[in-house]
């Protein structure tokens, strides 16, 4: 099968491509570092021509809501229309569990997410939406961006993530399921307390956590529970102590 990876060289996209390429698939990893721009739409026909799926894993450097949405927008709607001409006739898009309820939370860059999404299921494209909790690689840019005055302030939530490989495992499961037309959740096998969570990944920082009950989740208003799967998720095998310990 002939896949293109849509922000192919990044954390998830360099990881997706080499699994697929060892189950036996070819693999067009598209990125602008490989001439391929789904947001001009530069390369795009020709990184299309001949798929049988293609998958978005590429993300927004912007995380403010206008530039999110601009980005996300034409990336999707170009990948959308794009896709059709080729006769793609599997589009899967990695997003985030949580989305619409973040988005109600007013956390802008979700609100782009969320009509992503959109766009995706009133495409009438067959199509499988992969839903992932956060991903352990970028726990310490949640405290980074939580930290105030040297105190990271953690939103009062619950949250269950996920390992870069094991994300990038479940998106290549989406293929070998084929179109569901649906969203599917994926998370880790643990639940945490965010500010436990931060306390453990900045335990050779120095400092201190707070667990906030105003704080918020990149600028997004979040329940107790917003961040969490539904019961159906699938969950991920990597714990967060063995990928601490396997990333050292």
């Amino acid at each position: 099968m002939r896949i293109t990876v849509v922000g192919g060289t990044g954390l998830i996209g360099a990881r997706l491509v080499r699994r697929l390429g060892a189950d036996g698939h070819e693999v067009v990893a598209a990125s602008r570092a490989t001439g391929v721009n789904a947001y001009t739409g530069e390369g795009l026909a020709e990184a299309l021509d001949g798929s049988n799926v293609v998958i978005d894993v590429s993300n927004s450097s912007y995380l403010d809501e206008r530039g999110a949405q601009d980005f996300f927008y034409a990336s999707t709607l170009n990948l959308l229309t794009f896709g059709a001409a080729a006769g793609v006739g599997h589009h899967i898009a990695l997003s985030v569990v949580g989305t619409d309820r973040l988005a109600a939370g007013q956390g802008g860059y979700f609100i782009a997410k969320a009509q992503q999404q959109r766009l995706i299921l009133e495409s009438g494209r067959p199509f499988t939406i992969v839903h992932a909790t956060q991903f352990f690689e970028f726990v310490r840019s949640i405290a980074d961006q939580a930290t105030r005055s040297g105190v990271a302030h953690a939103a009062d939530v619950l949250i269950q993530p996920m390992a870069a490989d094991d994300v990038a495992a479940a998106v290549a499961a989406a293929v070998g399921d084929g179109p569901v037309d649906d969203i599917v959740e994926n998370a880790g096998p643990e639940v945490f307390e965010l500010g436990e969570l931060l306390r453990r990944a900045l335990r050779h920082d120095g400092r201190q956590v707070v667990a906030d009950p105003l704080g918020t989740y990149f600028g997004a208003a979040v329940g107790r529970r917003d961040l969490l799967p539904g019961s159906g998720a699938r969950l991920a095998t990597t714990r967060f102590s063995d990928w601490q310990e396997a990333a050292r």
